[in-house]
């Protein structure tokens, strides 16, 4: 029978908090002791013959297939390519984002009916009758505007001059406006080669708004219902006939950029941050909570070394009270974490930490992911309330102490170089593997310096314990009864301080056996 608890956090919340607290005020005794491992060369006999024991066990498939089998570790991509780069502009609430879930064949963009949904330029890796390339999606470009909307339109510029073709979106059912004839200007000036989308022609009814489209001077418009799907395939074809083989522009991925996915609550200086490791300004940054909606991928190179880094939507308190861009924008944050291998939260030195902060930390562990922590604005912070303030986060961090966390200042720079590091550290413990004999070797001198405590008058022995997997680290032991929660967190500390693992969440599972009957 397997044990219910098998899939608890690396850092549970105590369930029974009386009882758990006994456990571990019996394991405290001895703490200061260090574990002294055997050499190496017994590891093996060790392991030998612990597996040799189990075979009085009843021990189903599934056990058998992890005792037998290799480590299972995560993917670690490929070597890219400098594929070439396909633009969608217009000017806002032309259906820009909807076109290029359609094209993407699902939905990656946050969209909304409203204009302004998208603010940053967003990148996507595309494919069109066996041509991949990469679709860039921007904000709606505007004229003479000012603050955050003017942002936009310079970032929808950075995406057509860095694009190999464009796609223009015109509202058919509305038609030739002013703010489209600048953007034509603004087109021909790049000398991009450009591909019109008349888009909102739902039927042929609509089909003579979209020739009227000709007097743009940009050639044949194609009539697309984005929203349904109509006329896309011919709008495509049409792309792929201007759009070269080899991008003109686009950077060639080096082979197995570690994603860093850069999470936190609304306004902490994510898209900040994410500008000043680059270098340049990526992502739009404004004061206003919830700038960025769409995660942005950018591509930097930190000491020689290829990182790519994920700018995130913030984590507000409950998925459940958003709506609209911001609700999907939070979906859009959790698939960013889940995709990427560590996350960097980023933390507001200036303010106590909050539940949405502990929320967000939780997030990061509970999928599994490395994890950094990073406080934000800490070069404001006086000398006096510094050091009053680390205090503080020792004790507001208890359960995550093992994570590594700098401290920087996303606006000016201040100790970013100290990320790299603190990055490398997690990823490192991240993919860390113990050999099956030396994890025994550890366990059996843990067990025999402090057993597990007597309850009901049995003592649960351990068998044999092995690594099932990393990234993160993921451990099953086998025992003869069941392992409460605090001895748990007693074998995880001192794996931890036996091995390191820091920056890692740590997955200890139990699986309890009988003897076989004779």
């Amino acid at each position: 029978m397997t044990d219910p608890a098998a899939n608890e956090p690396a850092v549970p919340a105590p369930a029974d908090p009386a009882a758990e607290a006994l456990v571990d005020e019996e394991l405290e005794l001895g703490d200061d002791e260090v574990i002294v491992l055997p050499d190496e060369s017994g590891d093996a006999d060790r392991e030998r013959a612990l597996r040799a024991g189990l075979a009085e066990y009843e021990l189903d498939d599934e056990d058998l297939a992890l005792l037998d089998g290799d480590v299972v570790v995560g993917d670690d991509g490929g070597a890219g390519h400098a594929l070439p780069v396909l633009a969608v502009v217009g000017r806002p609430n032309v259906g820009k984002s909807t076109l290029v879930n359609r094209i993407l064949g699902r939905r990656e963009a946050v969209v909304e009916d409203k204009p302004g949904v998208t603010r940053d330029r967003v990148s996507y890796p595309a494919e069109w009758s066996g041509r991949r390339f990469t679709l860039v999606d921007t904000g709606g470009w505007e004229v003479d505007v000012a603050g955050i909307e003017k942002r936009v339109a310079e970032q929808a510029e950075v995406a057509i001059e860095l694009a190999d073709a464009v796609v223009f979106v015109v509202d058919a059912t509305v038609g030739s406006t002013d703010t489209d004839e600048q953007v034509v200007r603004l087109l021909r000036r790049s000398g991009k080669p450009v591909v019109l989308c008349a888009n909102k022609v739902d039927g042929p009814a609509g089909e003579a708004d979209a020739y009227a489209l000709w007097s743009l001077g940009l050639g044949e418009p194609f009539p697309v219902s984005a929203l349904h799907g109509r006329g896309t395939g011919d709008l495509l074809d049409a792309v792929l006939d201007v759009l070269p083989e080899v991008s003109a522009h686009a950077t060639p991925i080096p082979e197995g950029p570690r994603r860093v996915a850069l999470v936190g609550r609304p306004n902490v200086g994510k898209s900040s941050l994410l500008n000043k490791v680059a270098g340049t300004e990526r992502v739009v940054v404004d004061d206003t909570a919830g700038t960025t909606r769409d995660p942005v991928d950018e591509l930097v190179l930190l000491r020689g070394i290829p990182w790519t880094f994920v700018d995130t939507a913030g984590i507000r308190r409950r998925v459940h009270q958003t709506k609209g861009a911001d609700f999907y924008a939070s979906l859009r944050t959790q698939a960013a974490i889940e995709k990427a291998e560590v996350g960097v939260v980023l933390l507001d030195a200036s303010q106590p930490l909050t539940e949405q902060d502990t929320r967000v930390i939780s997030q990061v562990v509970d999928a599994g992911r490395a994890l950094v922590i990073a406080y934000n604005k800490w070069d404001l912070m006086e000398e006096e309330r510094r050091y009053y303030l680390e205090r503080e986060i020792e004790k507001d961090l208890v359960q995550v102490q093992w994570a590594p966390r700098v401290n920087v200042s996303a606006r000016t720079g201040w100790h970013t170089d100290r990320l790299v590091p603190a990055l490398e550290k997690a990823l490192e413990s991240w993919d860390t593997r113990i050999p099956t004999g030396r994890l025994n070797a550890f366990l059996g001198e843990l067990v025999a310096a402090h057993p597990h405590p007597l309850r009901g008058g049995k003592q649960p022995r351990i068998l044999f314990a092995t690594q099932a997997s990393t990234r993160p680290p993921r451990f099953v032991v086998f025992a003869t009864g069941f392992i409460e929660a605090g001895y748990r967190r007693y074998i995880e500390r001192r794996l931890r301080e036996t091995f390191g693992f820091e920056g890692t969440p740590i997955s200890i599972s139990v699986r309890v056996r009988e003897k076989r009957r004779r």
